[in-house]
C-alpha cells in the first residue's frame, strides 16, 4: 500500500473547511467554510492556493457547485440560493422542513449536472434524514432516506456507480445508478470505516474512491473491490473533503477542520484549518456544474 505525505497549501486556515470543486470552465477552486458561513473562491498558484473571491453568509453554508449559465449554486442551512456572475443574490424556498433540527451537508452533481445534498440531524436523532435531489429545471425530490449524518458523494467514471458516505455508522454505500435518466438502484454497504470517521470523497479515472477519514488525519484511496490500496498523510487530525484540481486534475487538494479539536490538539496540529495538496499519481473523474440557471432557485 502506498503513502503519501500532503503539504500545507493556504496561508489562512478555516473553522470547517468543507466541499472542495473544482471549476474546470474557469480553472478555479470553490469551497465552503461551513462554521463561518463562508463561500471561497480561489486559484493554484505553484503548489499553493490562493484565495480571489468571498461571500458571507448568515448561519451555515453546506456546499457550492457552479452553475450551467456561470453562476453559483449555494446551499445553506435549510435551502438553496444561487449567486449570478454579477454578484446578484437570489435566495430560495426552505426545502428541510422547519420543524426538524437538520441542516444540509456535502452535495454534488451526478454527470448529467443534477445535484444531490443530503442533510444531516443536529440532535443526536438517527436514520431519519434524507438525500435530495435538485433538477435543473429547480425541482426537488428525496432519492433517499434514513440516514444519520449524509457526507461525501462521488461517481464512477462511466457514472453509473454511485459512492455516498453515512458518517456517523461509519458507512459507504454504493448503488447502481443511470446518469441519463437520474434512476437510482438500492444502497449496499461497500465499506465501513471504523478507526475514524469517513467525511467527503472523490474518484479518479481508474474508478478508485479517495474518502478523507475524520479524526485520522487522512484521506484513504479505496478500489472498486473496496480494498485499502493508498493514503495520504494530513498533519492536521480533522480531514473533512478531497477533489482532484488543477488542469489536468492529477492534484488531491484536501479540506481540513479546526472545529471540535482542543487547545492542547490545536497546539499539536497547528495547521489544522488549512488547504492542502498531495501529488497522488492519479486523476479526477471530471465534475459537472449544475445544469440549471439562477433563476431556476426560488
Amino acid at each position: 500500500m502506498r503513502t503519501v505525505r500532503a503539504d500545507v497549501a493556504s496561508d489562512a486556515s478555516y473553522e470547517l473547511a468543507e466541499g472542495p470543486v473544482w471549476d474546470a470552465d474557469r480553472e478555479r477552486l470553490l469551497w465552503v467554510d461551513i462554521a463561518g458561513g463562508r463561500v471561497l473562491c480561489g486559484r493554484l498558484q505553484a503548489g499553493h492556493v490562493e484565495v480571489t473571491g468571498e461571500l458571507a453568509f448568515p448561519g451555515t453554508v453546506a456546499a457550492v457547485v457552479p452553475t450551467a449559465d456561470e453562476g453559483l449554486l449555494v446551499t445553506l442551512r435549510g435551502g438553496f440560493a444561487t449567486v449570478t456572475p454579477d454578484g446578484t443574490l437570489r435566495m430560495g424556498r426552505r426545502v428541510l422542513p422547519p420543524a426538524v433540527d437538520s441542516r444540509f451537508n456535502d452535495g454534488a452533481c451526478d454527470p448529467s449536472g443534477r445535484f444531490l445534498v443530503g442533510s444531516m440531524a443536529l440532535d443526536g436523532r438517527e436514520r431519519s434524514e434524507r438525500l435530495y435531489r435538485l433538477d435543473g429545471a429547480g425541482a426537488v425530490e428525496v432519492v433517499d432516506d434514513g440516514l444519520t449524518l449524509s457526507n461525501g458523494l462521488g461517481w464512477s467514471p462511466d457514472g453509473h456507480t454511485f459512492h455516498h458516505v453515512d458518517s456517523v455508522p461509519g458507512i459507504v454505500w454504493s448503488r447502481t445508478y443511470d446518469p441519463a435518466s437520474g434512476a437510482i438502484g438500492p444502497r449496499r454497504i461497500e465499506l465501513r470505516i471504523h478507526d475514524g470517521t469517513p467525511d467527503g470523497l472523490c474518484v479518479d479515472t481508474d474508478g478508485n474512491f479517495w474518502v478523507a477519514v475524520w479524526g485520522a488525519g487522512q484521506v484513504r484511496c479505496f478500489d472498486a473491490a473496496g480494498e485499502h490500496v493508498a493514503t495520504v498523510e494530513v498533519p492536521a487530525p480533522h480531514t473533512s473533503s478531497a477533489a482532484f484540481v488543477g488542469r489536468d486534475r492529477d492534484r488531491l487538494l484536501i479540506t481540513t477542520a479546526r472545529t471540535d479539536l482542543s487547545a492542547a490538539q490545536l497546539d499539536a496540529y497547528p495547521l489544522s484549518g488549512r488547504l492542502f495538496l498531495a501529488d497522488v499519481g492519479a486523476r479526477g473523474v471530471p465534475t459537472a456544474a449544475w445544469a440549471g440557471r439562477c433563476e431556476h432557485v426560488s
